[in-house]
C-alpha cells in the first residue's frame, strides 16, 4: 500500500491562458466545418456546463432513485477584434465590401483555443487543446465610451449555447479537451495538423469522431492522388483511394467523372476517419478551366 501524500514535487499542477483562438464556421449545406481562421484579440473564453440537475423520486416513503437531467454546454467568449468570418456567426450579412447589415440569421460555428499547463519546476509543461462544437453565438452589448484619459480598447462579448454531436459509442458531445502532457507528440501533431493547417492543407476542425480515431490507434496511411482533368469534355475525374476524401465546394463528392465543369475549381483532398496524410504534402488541386 502507498501512503497518500500531498503537494510532492512537480505535482503543484495548474493551468493559465488562453491562446491560438480559430474559428471554424459550419457549412450547412455539407454539414461539416469550413476552413478555419485565426481569432486575433481572442481573450477569454468562459465554459458554462449546465442541467444534469439531480430528480429524485420517492417510494416507499424513501428515496427510491436520482435521476440527472441532461448535461448542456454553453458559456461566453470575450475579445478585443473578431474575424470577418464570424459577422455571419453574429447575425451580420456582408452584401457589398465594408457594407455590414445586422439581425440577420445567425451561423453555427466550431471554435479551438488552448490553455496553458504549468507546475511548480516548469512553467511550459504543456498545453490543453479545446475543441467545441456546434455553437450558436447570442446578441451581445457594445459600449462606445468617448475617448478620455483612461482610455480602453472595446471588448466584445458573446454567449454561446451549443447543439451536440453524435458520436458512436458516446452521448452527443459538445467538447473535447486534448491534454498535451498525456497523449503521444505524433498524436497531437496530426491533430493540429488539421487544426492549424499546413504547406498543403487548409485549417479545419475535424468532427468528434475523427478525433477519437486519431488517438485510438495508430492511423493508417494513405496518399491522395491528384485529380486529373479533360480540357476537351470539362470533366474532372475523382480518383478512388481507400482512406481519402474528396470534396469540391464543400461537398464531398464520389470517385469517377465530376463535371462537366464551367469554371476553375479546387478539389480538396482530406484524410477519411482512421487515416492520415504523408507531410509534407499538398493536398488541395487547383483544376483551372480552359
Amino acid at each position: 500500500m502507498t501512503v497518500l501524500t500531498w503537494d510532492d514535487t512537480g505535482k503543484r499542477l495548474y493551468e493559465t491562458g488562453v491562446d491560438r483562438g480559430v474559428l471554424y464556421p459550419l457549412n450547412p449545406a455539407t454539414n461539416l466545418y469550413d476552413a478555419g481562421v485565426a481569432w486575433n484579440g481572442l481573450t477569454t473564453v468562459t465554459e458554462s456546463p449546465a442541467g444534469a440537475d439531480a430528480n429524485p423520486s420517492y417510494a416507499d416513503n424513501i428515496k427510491y432513485l436520482n435521476l440527472l437531467a441532461a448535461e448542456t454546454f454553453g458559456g461566453t467568449v470575450e475579445a478585443y477584434t473578431y474575424p470577418d468570418e464570424f459577422g455571419a456567426c453574429d447575425g451580420t450579412f456582408r452584401p457589398y465590401a465594408g457594407v455590414n447589415v445586422g439581425q440577420q440569421a445567425r451561423q453555427t460555428f466550431g471554435l479551438y483555443f488552448r490553455t496553458k499547463i504549468g507546475n511548480d519546476q516548469n512553467p511550459d509543461l504543456g498545453f490543453k487543446h479545446h475543441l467545441l462544437y456546434g455553437l450558436l453565438a447570442s446578441p451581445s452589448d457594445r459600449a462606445y465610451a468617448s475617448i478620455n484619459d483612461s482610455p480602453a480598447a472595446v471588448g466584445f462579448s458573446w454567449a454561446v449555447t451549443s447543439q451536440p454531436i453524435a458520436v458512436s459509442g458516446y452521448r452527443p458531445v459538445s467538447q473535447i479537451v486534448i491534454d498535451s502532457t498525456e497523449v503521444t507528440a505524433t498524436a497531437l501533431s496530426t491533430l493540429t495538423d488539421f487544426l492549424y493547417g499546413t504547406a498543403g492543407t487548409t485549417a479545419s476542425l475535424p468532427m468528434p469522431a475523427s478525433v477519437l480515431a486519431i488517438f485510438a490507434a495508430a492511423l493508417t496511411l494513405a496518399t491522395p492522388t491528384v485529380p486529373t482533368y479533360n480540357s476537351s469534355t470539362d470533366i474532372i475525374t475523382i480518383p478512388s483511394i481507400t482512406g481519402v476524401d474528396y470534396y469540391i465546394d464543400g461537398v464531398k463528392v464520389p470517385s469517377g467523372s465530376f463535371g462537366p465543369i464551367t469554371a476553375s475549381k479546387v478539389v480538396h483532398a482530406r484524410p477519411a476517419v482512421g487515416y492520415k496524410f504523408p507531410d509534407p504534402g499538398v493536398y488541395d488541386y487547383l483544376i483551372t478551366f480552359s
